[in-house]
């Protein structure tokens, strides 16, 4: 039986990579915080671990005692960051910082997995203008430093599907009957359904090719529009009033959601940083290494992606 460890697991794309290995009857291990919602990892055969990724000395000693009485993982997926947060600076504590402390302490301890599979971001490469972005992009340097450490970078892009919650904010919009979108200029937007993103994961673990990085996305290309009229059908809505805000106000609008955001100590999903993700008009990536070295393609395109996040979310009463 294979041993998996997972971290950020009670995330929305954690959950579902951890539901994929119990599929696979592997020992599945959930590396999430004790506070950290359960909500989506029930099943009986998923264990659970708390590291200590800001301490590196503990972080060794835990990783040594569980493999003394559970053996080496055979595979990780080191999915745990931040992707919003309430201070620039932790981002690289907690996407870099806390990668190295991981990668260093299964080093030194001599607990390398066969693979290990950092998930990253298209934000990230090549040249990221975000601080979350440059966050990743130091992680992954990190990685391609290490000679002896069998790795693969994954660098998905829009991440959507049940459980997520930004992109579900948009759609709740749409459902009232407003599409507010980011700037004059059409967009150029690339997504991966969450179940396309696992279904590519596994295949990196399944497949005999380390030391590699791939974006990751369903192949198709659409603009800022369609994503919108593919909503509107999935959600059955026929008139919606368009608001193109000007990237100018957009970024006022940022500031003063980064600034409340200090004040209540609670993370926005406006700010900044995530101003410079949305004024970016071209997302595309190339995704034939993808196809060619992992024999992937996505099961899901953007119209039946959607249909099924609206018909989870309204089954679960989000909608």
């Amino acid at each position: 039986m294979k041993r998996i460890l997972i971290t950020g697991a009670s995330g929305f794309i954690g959950s579902f990579l951890t539901e994929e290995a119990v599929c696979r009857n592997w020992q599945t291990w959930a590396g999430i915080r004790k506070n950290s919602s359960r909500e989506y990892l029930k099943n009986e055969q998923i264990r659970f671990i708390d590291f200590n990724y800001s301490d590196k000395t503990r972080l060794k000693r835990q990783i040594e005692e569980h493999v003394a009485v559970h053996g080496k993982w055979d595979y990780i997926i080191h999915n745990a960051g931040v992707t919003k947060c309430l201070h620039v600076a932790d981002f690289e504590r907690v996407n870099y910082d806390y990668t190295r402390n991981l990668i260093e302490a299964l080093t030194e301890t001599g607990n390398v997995p066969e693979k290990f599979i950092l998930m990253s971001s298209l934000s990230a490469y090549p040249d990221p203008a975000t601080a979350y972005g440059k966050s990743k992009l130091k992680a992954e340097q990190l990685l391609q430093s290490q000679s002896e450490f069998p790795y693969i970078i994954l660098r998905p892009t829009g991440v959507y599907g049940p459980r997520e919650k930004d992109y579900f904010l948009m759609m709740r919009s749409i459902q009232a009957g407003l599409d507010v979108t980011a700037g004059l200029e059409p967009q150029q937007l690339t997504f991966i359904y969450v179940k396309d993103l696992v279904k590519a994961a596994y295949l990196a673990l399944d497949k005999p090719i380390v030391n590699k990085a791939y974006a990751v996305a369903d192949g198709g290309v659409y603009t800022d529009k369609e994503y919108t009229a593919i909503v509107k059908r999935a959600l059955g809505k026929r008139y919606v009033i368009r608001i193109k805000v000007p990237l100018a106000v957009l970024k006022v609008l940022s500031i003063v959601a980064e600034e409340i955001s200090r004040i209540t100590h609670r993370p926005s999903t406006l700010n900044r940083d995530k101003y410079k993700i949305m004024k970016q008009r071209d997302w595309t990536c190339d995704i034939e290494p993808l196809k060619q070295d992992l024999d992937f393609r996505a099961d899901y395109d953007l119209e039946k992606g959607i249909q099924e996040t609206v018909a989870w979310c309204k089954e679960n009463h989000w909608l």
